[in-house]
């Protein structure tokens, strides 16, 4: 049999990823027309129907999802053999694609790709936002090549940390918690009503957890979308949160209606840490990249923390 070609096998896996054509051609930077041709291509080449296809939507055949696995497959193999070839020469040049969890891509990215840009100036990020399953399902099928998340994280990953972030208390102006002299402790949550994020946010679980220790009451009733909303909801009075320290700097302003308050040791928080397929064969590589991150966050704790 005749072997397919990549781009062939690149356009399977774009159909498949986006359900549209035309969706994954803009993808692809190809046009329609030639993406159907591809595909055609490679369904004549193996025999065999990938997609069901009509005016409304795109769908994988059960024979199509078999060819679609094999496709990602020969794809990151693909992608190791250029890893291999870049390797020989500098490290950490050409496309890098990297996830990013929500509640750290606009208060983290702004101090950590400077210094990525000035190190290897050859390096192509490529940045994808998501919630922590989503890019982990996503490094296991070979879309991602690392991902910036708080950790530890399940499965069969290799992590790298790079700074401890630590959590302060967002209240309303006022608030009897930031009155209280000295700093706080989990039981002074006892009782007070938390906002948290909605499901799926792991900075949920890991405030979640801080609140329980104190006896804090979690709203169940209100459950936000991002950090911008939850400390809105705090600004209405609607109860109090935890929020870390980088964010907390970027959202609340000094005399706002939100008022922040420190917490004694040991003071919650998260680690950040840069995570890969433990089988990538980049591992010299992520290191680089990590500690590079590693060097640039405390960098940028140590000028917030000194404001």
């Amino acid at each position: 049999m005749e072997r397919p070609t990549v781009r062939q096998l690149e356009c399977l896996v774009a159909v498949a990823d986006h359900g549209s054509f035309r969706k994954a051609a803009s993808a692809l930077g190809i046009s329609q027309p030639g993406l159907s041709a591809q595909v055609q291509s490679a369904e004549g080449l193996f025999g065999v129907q990938v997609f069901e296809r009509d005016r409304r939507s795109v769908l994988v055949t059960p024979a199509g999802e078999d060819v679609i696995a094999r496709a990602r497959e020969a794809l990151t193999a693909v992608d190791a053999v250029c890893d291999a070839a870049r390797r020989r020469g500098q490290p950490l040049v050409g496309p890098l694609r990297l996830g990013v969890i929500p509640t750290v891509a606009p208060y983290w990215l702004p101090a950590l790709l400077p210094a990525v840009r000035a190190k290897f100036p050859k390096l192509e990020l490529i940045l994808r936002e998501e919630q922590t399953s989503r890019l982990l399902a996503q490094l296991t099928a070979g879309q991602l090549d690392v991902a910036l998340l708080a950790l530890p994280v399940p499965g069969d990953f290799t992590a790298a940390a790079i700074t401890r972030e630590m959590f302060v208390l967002a209240a309303p102006r006022g608030s009897e918690l930031v009155k209280k002299r000295g700093k706080l402790t989990d039981r002074d949550l006892d009782a007070e009503t938390v906002l948290l994020l909605e499901d799926g946010h792991c900075l949920r679980d890991q405030a979640l957890a801080v609140c329980e220790r104190g006896g804090a009451i979690e709203s169940v009733e209100v459950r936000a979308t991002s950090l911008p909303t939850l400390v809105q909801m705090v600004a209405g009075g609607l109860g109090v949160t935890l929020l870390p320290e980088a964010a907390a700097a970027a959202l609340v302003q000094s005399r706002g209606p939100v008022e922040l308050a420190s917490f004694a040791a040991p003071v919650p928080g998260r680690t950040l840490g840069l995570v890969w397929r433990t089988s990538s064969a980049r591992l010299r590589e992520f290191r680089l990249l990590a500690e590079t991150f590693g060097t640039a966050a405390e960098k940028f704790l140590a000028k917030l923390r000194r404001s």
